[in-house]
C-alpha cells in the first residue's frame, strides 16, 4: 500500500521549504531516486537500516525501500474554504491524502514576512483548521440536500446515512474534527465515502530556525498555548529546522552528523517526520528478501499473514496457504535462512497469524 501525506499551512511559514528537504533527503539505500510525479509531489524512501542490513545479508541485486508521498498543498489561508486564494482547489488536493501534516512556524524574525503581521502559531493553527472544518460543513451540507428526497420517502440506507451526516454537522459546528465522531460499523463505508478533510489524521511540523528566536526554547506564553492546542486534539507534533534540513541536502551522510552540530539540529527532524507519520497512521513495515531482492513492504498494524501476502499480489491472498516467518533481528544474528532454519528461529504461521514490525516472510500459496 501506498502512504501519502499532504503538507498544508499559513503561506510562509516554510511549508514549501520542508517539501523540499523532504523530497530531496537522501537514505543509504542503493539511492533510491526522489521522484517527482508532478511539481507538488513528491516520492520519498523510508529510511530504515533494517533494510539496508538484509539486502547486505542476502546480496541482493535490488534493494526497495517503503515509500511516502508528500504532497505540497499551495499555502492556505483565511477564506480559503470559500475560494480565497484559489483555496478550493488547493482543499479538494487534500481528499486524496491519507494524512495532514500542518507545518506551523515556530520561531520570530523579523525579516520573514507573516501574513498575520506577527507569528502567533495558535492562532496561524486554528486558522488552517477551521478552514478544513468550513470545507467539510459545505461537503455534509450538499450531501444531505442530495439525500432529502430519499429521507422523506422512508429509506432506511437514506436515514441512516442523515443521522451520521446530522452528528458529524453538529461536531463540526462545534469546532472539532469530524475524526471525533463516533461511527458504527455500518455506518463506516458512508464515513469514508464522504473524504472529509477532517476526518483525516493530522500531525503538526513545527518550524524552528537554528539560532533564532524559538518558541520552544523561550517556553513562553505562546509556546505554553500552541502546546496545549495540540494535546487537545490528541495530535502528535515534530520540530523541524526546515531551512537547515534543506541546506543539508547536498551534504554527505558521513558529513551530516558534524554539520548538524555546526548549525544546532542535532535531531533529524525529515526521518522524525517520515517515522511519525507510519505511527499515526498504525503502519508497519516487513520485508522480503533474497538474492535477487530485498524489499520493504507497508501494511495497517495488526494485519494477517494472507493480507499481507495480498499486498505483493493479490492472488497471493486468496491462494494463501500458510507463511515462514522470522525476525529481522533473529535473521540477521543467525546470518542466514539456513542457519537460522537449523536453529528452529523460522516459524510456520497460518491464515490466522497478525504480521509483527520487522518480519521477514516467505509466502506460500497454491
Amino acid at each position: 500500500m501506498s502512504l501519502t501525506i499532504g503538507i498544508v499551512g499559513l503561506p510562509n511559514v516554510g511549508k514549501s521549504t520542508l517539501f523540499s528537504a523532504l523530497t530531496k533527503h537522501t537514505v543509504p539505500i542503493e539511492n533510491y531516486p526522489f521522484c517527482t510525479i508532478d511539481p507538488s509531489v513528491g516520492v520519498v524512501a523510508v529510511p530504515d537500516k533494517r533494510l539496508t542490513q538484509l539486502s547486505e545479508l542476502s546480496q541482493s541485486v535490488k534493494t526497495v525501500p517503503a515509500t511516502v508521498s508528500f504532497v505540497d498543498i499551495a499555502g492556505l489561508v483565511k477564506g480559503a474554504s470559500t475560494g480565497e486564494g484559489l483555496g478550493n482547489k488547493f482543499l479538494s488536493n487534500i481528499k486524496d491524502t491519507d494524512a495532514i501534516l500542518h507545518v506551523v512556524r515556530f520561531f520570530d524574525n523579523a525579516d520573514i514576512h507573516h501574513v498575520d503581521g506577527e507569528v502567533d502559531p495558535l492562532r496561524d493553527m486554528e486558522t488552517i483548521n477551521l478552514e478544513l472544518i468550513l470545507a467539510d460543513i459545505e461537503t455534509v451540507a450538499k450531501r444531505k440536500e442530495r439525500i432529502a428526497r430519499e429521507v422523506k420517502r422512508g429509506d432506511t440506507h437514506a436515514r441512516l446515512e442523515e443521522s451520521l451526516l446530522t452528528r458529524i454537522e453538529q461536531t463540526l459546528h462545534a469546532g472539532k474534527f469530524a475524526n471525533t465522531v463516533s461511527i458504527s460499523e455500518d455506518e463506516i463505508p458512508l464515513y469514508k465515502q464522504l473524504q472529509l478533510l477532517t476526518a483525516k489524521q493530522m500531525f503538526y511540523a513545527l518550524n524552528i530556525e537554528s539560532g533564532g528566536h524559538n518558541f520552544h526554547e523561550s517556553k513562553d506564553e505562546k509556546y505554553t498555548r500552541a502546546l496545549a492546542y495540540i494535546a487537545s486534539q490528541n495530535a502528535e507534533y515534530v520540530f523541524v529546522d526546515a531551512d537547515t534540513e534543506y541546506q543539508l541536502n547536498d551534504v554527505a551522510e558521513d558529513d551530516k552528523k558534524s554539520f548538524r552540530q555546526e548549525l544546532g539540529a542535532l535531531e533529524d527532524g525529515v526521518q522524525e517526520i517520515i517515522r511519525k507519520g507510519y505511527a499515526i497512521l498504525n503502519l508497519i513495515t516487513f520485508f522480503t528478501t533474497g538474492e535477487k531482492e530485498t524489499k520493504a513492504w507497508t501494511i495497517p498494524k495488526g494485519a494477517t499473514a494472507p493480507a499481507a501476502a495480498g499486498v505483493i499480489h493479490s492472488d497471493f491472498e486468496q491462494k494463501f496457504i500458510r507463511a515462514e516467518i522470522i525476525p529481522t533481528e533473529k535473521l540477521l544474528e543467525s546470518g542466514s535462512f539456513a542457519s537460522a532454519r537449523e536453529k528452529g528461529e523460522i516459524r510456520t504461521e497460518g491464515k490466522e497469524y497478525v504480521m509483527q514490525d520487522g518480519d521477514v516472510a516467505v509466502f506460500l500459496h497454491s
